[in-house]
């Protein structure tokens, strides 16, 4: 069995809890309702907001199919992991939560356990983006992660 890091088993568990097995199952929107999470459009960059114990995320408007999941996954990560408001937080500690946030995005749309599913001579970056529903860019990065593992 493959080693699996905080950040895998935090997906794993937390996909499982949701019955999300298969990359067909990855629904952002699917994914905020069972969490309680509102999600929002609008013409701003996408963030996270914490008001009265509730999450809200607020997505860019004029994003792709593939960067609105990315970006979801991102503000997610701060949703799950992280309290507080980043404008009264050091440079520095806003930046590790940005770093955590992002690494968080790359599992949560592609998580490592479906990856595993997955047949070796299938694990290419076409199919990763075309599953996955993520931009090739995306997709190249996460499988470098994965594959170095």
């Amino acid at each position: 069995m493959k080693y699996k890091t905080h950040t895998e088993n935090l997906i794993y568990e937390l996909y499982n809890q949701l019955n999300i097995f298969i990359p067909e199952q990855l629904d952002f929107q699917a994914i905020a309702i069972q969490l309680g999470i509102q999600v929002y459009y609008w013409p701003d960059q996408s963030q996270a907001l914490f008001l009265k114990k509730r999450s809200y995320i607020f997505v860019n408007e004029q994003l792709t199919k593939q960067q609105l999941w990315q970006d979801f996954c991102h503000e997610l990560g701060h949703v799950l992991l992280h309290t507080g408001h980043q404008g009264r937080m050091s440079p520095l500690y806003r930046e590790y939560q940005e770093n955590k946030a992002n690494h968080f995005m790359y599992h949560a749309c592609v998580p490592s356990f479906m990856l595993d599913e997955i047949e070796p001579y299938n694990l290419t970056v076409e199919y990763v983006q075309e599953q996955f529903n993520v931009e090739y860019d995306f997709a190249l990065k996460r499988l470098e992660q994965y594959l170095s593992k």
